[in-house]
């Protein structure tokens, strides 16, 4: 990097706007919500790990249960900040892990696209493309509905295997 110093004046000029800050910080509230209510609605089925934060490009929580972790795999339901959509990764607790299920699961609809290994997974589907952040309370049913479904999908084409 050139320039940092131009970079961290960049930065220091947003934050000191306000804005970015804001939106951050109801961002990761919004996520930290929708793995509480979680918890409470779908504990029976799973179990979620903490809240983790990216470098402002990802907010997401790991949750699983006994069938994926036999296999060495976890979901996590992930806030993509820089396409600001809601997905569902799939992801292999080590690295080997996750490559041997890329190289199984890289002809499946949700890879059809990829010609590589996403970076972090060995999938991302997208669960909402547009979120509407000014009805918070639809957002999180869309998505709770819509994890479940994708998620049993997943686990469905994971137990063919």
């Amino acid at each position: 990097m050139e320039n940092l110093n131009k970079y961290v004046s960049i930065y220091k000029e947003q934050l000191e706007q306000g804005d970015i800050l804001i939106a951050y910080n109801e961002l990761v509230k919004f996520v930290m919500k929708l793995r509480t209510d979680f918890i409470k609605n779908l504990s029976d089925q799973y179990s979620f790990a903490k809240i983790l934060h990216g470098y402002m490009d990802y907010t997401y929580f790991y949750y699983s249960n006994n069938f994926l972790k036999s296999k060495q795999l976890k979901l996590g339901l992930v806030l993509n900040h820089l396409e600001m959509r809601f997905e569902v990764w799939l992801l292999g607790t080590t690295i080997s892990n996750q490559k041997k299920y890329w190289e199984i699961m890289k002809m499946t609809k949700w890879n059809k696209y990829k010609t590589e290994m996403p970076q972090y997974s060995i999938l991302e589907a997208t669960l909402v493309e547009n979120p509407d952040f000014n009805n918070l309370n639809a957002l999180a049913e869309q998505i709770e509905t819509k994890m479940i479904k994708v998620s049993n999908e997943i686990l469905d084409y994971l137990k063919t295997l």
